[in-house]
């Protein structure tokens, strides 16, 4: 059974940075790909980042490029997303998913964890 469990999440200041970190288990992730999301209420669920497991690779949202890092961490599996330069507009909850390669849609998802970024 695939859990994920996000944690790092808190209270930081505009120009702040925080790292969020999440822990994968449950089955080998080396064909999947590892997205983070955000989620403001009543606004639909928004794509950050993501990374395929296997190759590295990495994609971001034209509103986090140059921000936001994904990166993973095949010794620990898990997977972070590195948040620099945070704007209150940041402010939501941040949910880690993951996603067959084969797959469009992700099926798996982590309970998610509230960043606040206070002006």
């Amino acid at each position: 059974q695939v859990q994920l469990v996000e944690s790092g999440g808190g209270l930081v200041q505009a120009g702040g940075s925080l790292r969020l970190s999440c822990a994968a288990s449950g089955r080998s992730f080396s064909n999947y790909v590892m997205g983070w999301f955000r989620q403001v209420p009543g606004k639909e669920r928004e794509f950050v980042g993501g990374i395929s497991w296997r190759t590295g690779s990495t994609t971001y949202s034209d509103s986090v490029k140059g921000r936001f890092t994904v990166s993973r961490d095949n010794a620990r599996n898990s997977v972070s997303l590195q948040m620099n330069s945070l704007k209150p507009e940041d402010t939501a909850v941040y949910y880690c998913a993951a996603r067959w390669i084969g797959e469009s849609s992700y099926k798996h998802w982590g309970q998610g964890t509230q960043v606040t970024v206070s002006s």
